[in-house]
């Protein structure tokens, strides 16, 4: 479970509700007819947006935002590394031996593949492709919470709107008047709170976490290339350690 995630919604949600109770009642706050116009407003437009199935994966995809374990790309190296030095003495055959090692799926195919024969750059094409739809995927769960973020605040202005009218519509009516008005600023208010407190931030943590996998994925292709190739391990090392920042560098070779 992502902790940053879950402190972050339960900080600003807490924070939020003891304003709102500093100055009087949660039911204040609660309006039946600004709720579906902004969030039945919101599931209708992204339905138009996108196909329903994307919606569905999408949701599936915003787990990642919840529940991840990251992965260090220090750690991946280093074990292909000494997988590099394995294969350099044993021949690659050996590297049948240490797929019980190995929990992620991608990590498993390179080394299968490896195994198997396969020629590198043969190799590297199709890790890569499946890199491509690794980014595509992502980008489209992002995307979709990006556009959920853009379209509530607009249902909000819309709900808001329709307060006003019927306010000024009923301005010989004293009582109408509240109602009217709640429904006009608690739909921009719940607008406002979905984009900014829910949509915005996890399409941007689904944009990270996609970056680190991205990268992860990224290194076992790299190296189990170079694995093919029989390239020297010190030499592997350098290369990899291109794409980590130079203060998580830590080589095998002192």
């Amino acid at each position: 479970m992502d902790i940053a995630t879950i402190i972050g919604l339960l900080a600003a949600f807490g924070l939020m509700l003891s304003a709102i109770l500093q100055g009087g009642s949660l039911m204040m706050f609660i309006d039946i007819a600004s709720l579906l116009i902004v969030i039945g407003g919101t599931i209708g437009t992204v339905l138009v947006h996108f196909p329903l199935g994307d919606i569905l994966g999408a949701f599936n995809v915003a787990r990642k935002a919840f529940f991840h374990k990251a992965k260090s790309p220090i750690d991946t190296i280093e074990k292909l590394i000494t997988y590099a030095g394995k294969a350099r003495k044993e021949g690659i055959l050996s590297l049948q031996s240490v797929m019980g090692e190995i929990d992620d799926d991608f990590f498993l195919k390179g080394l299968q593949m490896a195994v198997d024969g396969q020629e590198p750059e043969a190799l590297k094409d199709m890790l890569e492709k499946e890199i491509e739809y690794v980014i595509e995927r992502h980008d489209k769960g992002a995307d979709i919470f990006a556009t959920i973020a853009a379209y509530s605040p607009a249902m909000g202005m819309i709900g808001t709107l329709i307060g006003l009218v019927q306010m000024l519509q009923n301005m010989n009516d004293p009582s109408s008047i509240g109602p009217a008005m709640a429904v006009a600023l608690l739909t921009t208010f719940y607008g406002a709170v979905i984009a900014n407190i829910v949509a915005n931030p996890i399409a941007g943590k689904l944009k990270l976490r996609s970056a680190s996998e991205v990268l992860d994925k990224t290194l076992v292709t790299e190296g189990m290339k170079a694995i093919l190739e029989g390239e020297n391990p010190r030499l592997m090392e350098q290369r990899l350690h291109a794409f980590v920042s130079p203060k998580e560098r830590q080589s095998n070779f002192g």
